[in-house]
């Protein structure tokens, strides 16, 4: 019985330390060409994904029905709405988002922003919600 607790210990170890990692994702730019948005998955797991999101243009008001959403910025500079708020938003800015909130970015810089977006539950998309 300690021999299978032992494995079983060592297998779920493996999978733990096979599945975390560091990176730097400063550099990191789109493979291909995009048009408005270009959407990288960095990482995901059941409770998490974790996204590099460029916008050129536009995020038009969406709310995500049972995600909380954090956007980091990277790179860039846009006019952030959340519910009532507008603000301007720039790299270094951290931005909270709980579920059912709406939200949309108008980027003002030449260049694309560039954002860290980390959506929990892990997210599929599904539950991205555009106002009628």
């Amino acid at each position: 019985m300690k021999r299978i607790l032992m494995i079983a210990v060592l297998a779920i170890s493996g999978y733990t330390l096979s599945a975390q990692q560091i990176m730097n994702v400063a550099n990191f730019q789109p493979e291909l060409k995009y048009d408005n948005v270009h959407v990288y998955e960095l990482d995901h797991d059941p409770l998490t994904t974790t996204f590099l999101i460029w916008v050129k243009d536009e995020v038009k008001s969406h709310f995500h029905a049972n995600h909380t959403e954090i956007v980091y910025v990277l790179e860039g500079e846009g006019e952030m709405t959340l519910g009532d708020l507008v603000k301007t938003i720039r790299p270094g800015d951290y931005i909270f988002i709980p579920k059912g909130t709406h939200h949309s970015v108008k980027v003002k810089s030449d260049a694309p922003m560039k954002v860290m977006s980390i959506q929990t539950p892990q997210f599929d998309g599904s539950d991205r919600v555009y106002p009628e």
